[in-house]
């Protein structure tokens, strides 16, 4: 019995293990990721401030955006270009899929929820700390912010 729940065990802590690791190989055109994404429908990225100027929540939308960063650790998290001077953020839904690290400087679509959210300081410098910012960058970090984030449920790697 005692076999049996030390193999159990180790088999829980190995399959964990591989979940917290980005996708094998590079994010070539056509890959998905999650639960995919087709092109069609989708919306520029820029278009996103509008979608959300009055608050709305959550906004279920298809997006084509550029890939400004990664989570460098798995490709839990990325930031997506909306406009010249207006990034968004993303997590992947449920955290139930990452990213290739090579992502970064890729166009993508997106299928899931855009919303407005003031991150607070302690995540704003956890993010900050992931993406491997010095300490001195990280410390300037004092005031929450309001950004425009986006749950993926879906991805497509376009170019």
């Amino acid at each position: 019995m005692l076999q049996k729940i030390i193999f159990l065990l180790m088999a829980v802590c190995i399959a964990n293990g591989l979940s917290a690791q980005p996708p094998k190989g590079p994010a070539k055109p056509n890959s998905t990721y999650g639960a995919g994404a087709t092109a069609a429908g989708a919306v520029n990225a820029a278009e996103i401030p509008a979608l959300l100027k009055n608050d709305t929540g959550k906004v279920a939308v298809k997006i084509k955006a550029k890939v400004l960063d990664v989570c460098p650790k798995k490709g839990c998290w990325m930031k997506l270009q909306v406009n010249d001077s207006t990034t968004a953020f993303v997590k992947m839904k449920d955290y139930a899929f990452f990213v290739p690290l090579d992502i970064k400087g890729r166009t993508i679509v997106l299928d899931g929820l855009a919303y407005q959210e003031i991150t607070p300081v302690a995540e704003l410098r956890h993010y900050a700390a992931d993406a491997k910012k010095p300490q001195a960058e990280i410390d300037a970090i004092t005031a929450p912010q309001k950004e425009y984030r986006y749950t993926a449920s879906g991805i497509l790697v376009l170019e």
